[in-house]
């Protein structure tokens, strides 16, 4: 009775329906847990069986010891170990593309990522390529990906280039995993993800380096899966690889999509409702629903807590970064004017040195001339003082040869008239004391003439001199003037580089300041968030100590008139059933008419609307950009046209769609007027 009880909230009642689906369920979970279960029995078996080969190959390899005569069954049962593996491998990949290929034929339109059998083929995939994968050791440690031989693609064939750069490009991807996985979506999307892996095949010496002799990818199997992939070029995928986690995936395959039997629905629902429940137990599920609250709201109080003290602790380190930044930067700026300072005296100093060594130089240079002319002209002198002398020598040569002719004629004049030798003999020593005069002269002159050759040879030796100090002076003069230009290329290099340090030091601060101001806002929201926490948590409280009066209250209520009521509650049990009968035939009714409307919504949709192929569509309908392997095509769900993804990246629930899908900025802005309107 309404005086007795009062229902809070009727739908958290549950009915017989209810009660016997939530039945019908649990049967089902059994019987599918059964092959599961199998499924899973024979995995540990496998799993056993790799073990006994690991033990088996280590043996071989000499880090177990191992009895004689075993070599030969150890090898034979990890050869019939890989055959199986194999086997089951290429059984998976023939059931994913089966199961993929109907699905897709079955939905008639562009598969996205979310689709499960699209996401199970690439784990099986994965599967298949990572199997008998040689690992490489590394600086970082051991290493295990099949992005490898993804990459041999590449060269290869130069088509696969355009899929290379793209997953470089990408800043997400973070690992060798999540960047083969990228390829493989790129590939799958261009409808070449056959073609790649068959030249892949087709170069199995390459292989050989990346896959041990036993692995798929170097056997028939290999071969037959490239077979396989051919018949994925009849689906069409549009998959966004902006905002997954390519890296982290979990790449565990799921059986019950595989193992799944369609069933009848063969069980009727009752058609009649039951009467309601105690309304003990009801009480008893709100108080069990409002302490379960009461301690979800304490969690996310602790929980809140713990982030304000993070923040703060966060605001602290950040605080002492900018001070820490603070005193770096009026470092830096010590040091900059001290550099400056040191440049503009070592400027300074070498203009000085460079102005006294050319005025050094033109004063040197200026006496170096005077001295040059005055050893020319000394030259000069010499040279015609020589000439002259050369001339007397031949004179006194002449006279010399005249000399000895004479005293030839003489003697011969002595044998022939020895009467006139007395005569003659004073002449003789006359013309000796002549010759003799003579013979002194032509040896000072001589002697005068080497002295000259000498100081000759000696001006000659000073000009030399002269001109190689010459030349060693314009040679520093030279080496000063680079000096110097290389002093002002370092000013300048120096000037630069403070000037960027500068710019670098104020986007720093910039920057800091910035996520100062962000720290500060998050701040001041947690605490407005923390405080209505805790406005809502004294009004929970308020409502339970309530609640618990009103129990009470009730419960003793419900001694009074039980005693004193019973005929009374007889006749309101029947109206209360004839109320809760009137209440749901008001929610089917409603819920009849939100259909009505749904289905009304859709028949617009299809009736108004059509839906463009992919081949049809070379532009964007909004902003008219042309499709490329970076800007992808993607359908609206209410219109059917295509845009690009910036003009359809808003997400919105139709009737015809159960969760959230991509609706193009116009449908969205209708909708949005629609659904405002209906509100109103």
């Amino acid at each position: 009775s309404k005086d007795d009880f009062e229902i809070i909230d009727k739908n958290q009642v549950p009915n017989a329906a209810e009660l016997k689906s939530e039945e019908a369920e649990k049967a089902e979970e059994a019987r599918w847990s059964a092959p599961i279960l199998s499924l899973a029995r024979k995995a540990s078996e496998n799993l056993a069986l790799g073990y006994g080969s690991a033990l088996r190959s280590a043996s071989l390899a000499g880090l177990i010891p191992r009895a004689a005569g075993t070599d030969s069954t150890a090898r034979t049962s990890a050869r019939c170990h890989a055959m199986e593996e194999r086997a089951n491998l290429m059984n998976m990949m023939k059931l994913s593309i089966k199961i993929l290929i109907q699905s897709a034929l079955s939905l008639g339109r562009t598969l996205d990522s979310d689709f499960p059998p699209l996401q199970q083929f690439f784990v099986v995939l994965e599967h298949c390529l990572k199997h008998g994968l040689k690992v490489k050791k590394t600086f970082m440690g051991q290493n295990k990906s099949f992005f490898g031989p993804l990459e041999l693609v590449e060269k290869l064939c130069p088509e696969a280039s355009d899929i290379a750069t793209s997953v470089k490009n990408l800043p997400e991807l973070k690992t060798a995993v999540g960047r083969g996985r990228a390829w493989l979506y790129l590939a799958l999307m261009q409808k070449k993800l056959a073609d790649y892996l068959k030249v892949l095949l087709d170069h199995k010496h390459l292989l050989s380096e990346f896959y041990e002799p036993d692995a798929l990818m170097m056997e028939e199997e290999g071969a037959v899966i490239v077979g396989l992939l051919v018949g994925l070029n009849v689906i069409d995928a549009n998959l966004c690889l902006k905002g997954e986690d390519l890296d982290s995936q979990v790449g565990v395959i799921d059986f019950s999509l595989y193992l799944k039997e369609t069933q009848d629905s063969d069980g009727k629902q009752d058609g009649g409702i039951t009467a309601v429940l105690d309304q003990k137990h009801y009480v008893e599920e709100l108080n069990r629903h409002l302490s379960c609250t009461v301690a979800d709201l304490q969690n996310k109080i602790d929980c809140l807590e713990k982030t304000n003290s993070k923040l703060q602790e966060e605001l602290a380190a950040a605080t002492d970064r900018i001070g820490s930044l603070q005193e770096e930067q009026q470092q830096l700026k010590q040091q900059n004017e001290l550099i400056r300072e040191r440049s503009e005296k070592s400027v300074e100093v070498t203009k000085e040195d460079t102005k006294v060594e050319l005025d050094t130089y033109k004063q040197s240079r200026q006496g170096l001339d005077e001295m040059y002319s005055d050893v020319w002209k000394q030259l000069k002198e010499e040279k015609k003082i020589r000439l002259e002398l050369e001339k007397e020598l031949e004179l006194q040569i002449g006279m010399k040869t005249e000399m000895e002719i004479a005293m030839k004629l003489l003697e011969k004049d002595t044998h022939e008239k020895q009467d006139t030798l007395v005569a003659l003999r004073q002449q003789l020593e006359e013309v000796k004391a002549i010759n003799l005069q003579m013979f002194h002269k032509s040896q000072n002159a001589e002697c005068s003439l080497q002295q000259k050759t000498e100081a000759i040879s000696s001006f000659e030796g000073k000009t030399n001199e002269m001109m190689s100090s010459m030349k060693q002076m314009e040679e520093r003069l030279q080496h000063a003037e680079k000096a110097r230009q290389a002093a002002e290329e370092r000013c300048t290099k120096m000037k630069q580089e403070l000037a960027g340090r500068l710019d670098t030091c104020q986007q720093q601060m910039s920057q800091l300041d910035s996520k100062c101001s962000t720290l500060e806002k998050e701040l001041k929201t947690e605490k407005e968030q923390r405080q209505t926490l805790q406005r809502e948590l004294h009004q929970e409280k308020d409502a339970t100590t309530l609640l618990k009066t009103e129990l009470q209250q009730m419960e003793g209520l419900k001694k009074e008139l039980r005693k004193l009521q019973d005929e009374k509650q007889q006749l309101e049990k029947v109206c209360e059933e004839q109320e809760q009968a009137l209440q749901e035939m008001g929610l089917h009714l409603s819920q009849s008419k939100l259909k009505m409307e749904d289905i009304k919504e859709v028949n617009k949709a299809l009736k108004g609307h059509t839906w463009l192929k992919d081949d049809e569509a070379t532009h964007c309908k909004q902003c008219e950009k042309e499709f490329s392997i970076s800007r992808r095509k993607h359908h609206c769900r209410n219109c059917g046209d295509i845009f690009c993804n910036t003009c359809s990246s808003n997400e919105l629930a139709l009737p015809s769609y159960p969760k959230p899908v991509r609706v193009c900025d116009t449908c969205h802005t209708l909708l949005l007027q629609r659904c405002s309107s209906n509100s109103s």
